[in-house]
């Protein structure tokens, strides 16, 4: 039997290439903007007896650039952030800012009076104030018990 030379400074190399292998393989399991190949921006909706409201988080873009659509039971939201053009002669240029259009389509709980939502759009965030409709708010339903 040949005696050999234990190195665990190889192993541990050979440990490391398989371990950067196995998280080079791996897909993102939460949407980004490569794995679905749109923005989606995030939303908060909070509801009371008169109203819902919808914060909807989109920095960088101007409010020209935005377009809400409402009906009584939903919410379209869609834009577009236009990227920036530069040139650099020397050096690289990285960017992880989503450009391109969006479009976010939210089903509201309860019937709103859609001629009469207020908008406000400050410092990147948008806010809707969204009216219910007055048989909604007074509306009670009976519930059978088996």
């Amino acid at each position: 039997m040949a005696l050999m030379r234990w190195e665990p400074f190889r192993e541990i190399d050979s440990l490391q290439r398989e371990m950067n292998r196995l998280f080079e393989n791996l897909t993102p399991t939460y949407p980004t903007r490569e794995a679905s190949g749109t923005f989606m921006p995030p939303v908060e909706m909070d509801e009371d007896d008169d109203s819902i409201y919808i914060k909807l988080e989109i920095p960088g873009i101007d409010s020209k650039d935005l377009d809400v659509q409402v009906t009584r039971d939903a919410v379209s939201i869609s834009g577009e952030r236009k990227s920036e053009t530069r040139t650099q002669d020397n050096g690289v240029t990285r960017s992880e800012f989503h450009y391109g259009k969006f479009q976010r389509v939210i089903p509201l709980p309860s019937a709103i009076v859609n001629n009469q939502v207020q908008a406000e759009y400050k410092d990147g965030i948008l806010n809707l104030t969204l009216p219910k409709a007055e048989e909604e708010k007074t509306k009670i339903v009976k519930v059978q018990i088996s």
